[in-house]
């Protein structure tokens, strides 16, 4: 670990079993925009491992510098620079221009109230390209029903932070997807009772 980088233990422990699903679900080659990177440690792995592919980090703009540090630290060439993205921006011109082969986020749905899990849905269906893949990582519900007793504990603690923060259901996301160019592929158990949702964007859908 590096001294005065930022740091995220559960990035630390989920790294690993995510870049299995990444490893199978994404394409060979192309374009993959990571949202919300924070610590940047997810991307600077993921790059190193799959190296065919150019990596995008982006985060909001408080969390670069600590981004770009540890990218500038541990970052291999086929990561781009980092770019500053607030989903709710509005603006166009905040996404990378260019049609993606695939999106990342982990552990954003949860802390982004419902509007920003909206338009992160709508930002990536307007930019995948065909049966281009959206991995979105995280705890979720599953059929309006909590999976586990932390994940009710955790829940309830976003809540009393912020009501607009909280654990998103399934097919409350599944039904996101369809309405912009999506649908839900697979649905991944993962450690520590969180769930990687593979979506793809439809054939013929631009």
């Amino acid at each position: 670990m590096n001294k005065g980088l930022p740091f995220s233990e559960a990035c630390e422990r989920n790294k690993e079993p995510i870049l299995e699903v990444l490893e199978q679900y994404l394409p060979q080659r192309g374009f993959v925009l990571e949202i919300g990177s924070g610590t940047g440690q997810h991307v600077v792995f993921f790059a190193a491992s799959m190296t065919s592919l150019k990596w995008q980090p982006s985060d909001v703009e408080e969390n670069l510098p600590g981004l770009n540090a540890r990218i500038e630290a541990e970052g291999s060439d086929n990561i781009k620079p980092t770019v500053a993205l607030n989903v709710l921006d509005g603006d166009a011109a905040a996404w990378p221009d260019r049609v993606l082969s695939a999106a990342f986020s982990a552990n954003t749905a949860h802390i982004m109230g419902w509007a920003a899990v909206r338009a992160m849905f709508e930002g990536v269906g307007k930019r995948l390209k065909e049966r281009g893949i959206f991995v979105l990582y995280g705890p979720f519900n599953d059929g309006g029903k909590y999976t586990s007793d932390s994940n009710r504990a955790f829940d309830l603690q976003l809540k009393s932070q912020d009501p607009e923060m909280g654990l998103r259901d399934v097919q409350s996301l599944e039904t996101l997807a369809s309405k912009n160019n999506m649908h839900l592929l697979d649905q991944v158990r993962m450690p520590a009772n969180n769930q990687a949702l593979i979506f793809r964007r439809n054939d013929n859908a631009r």
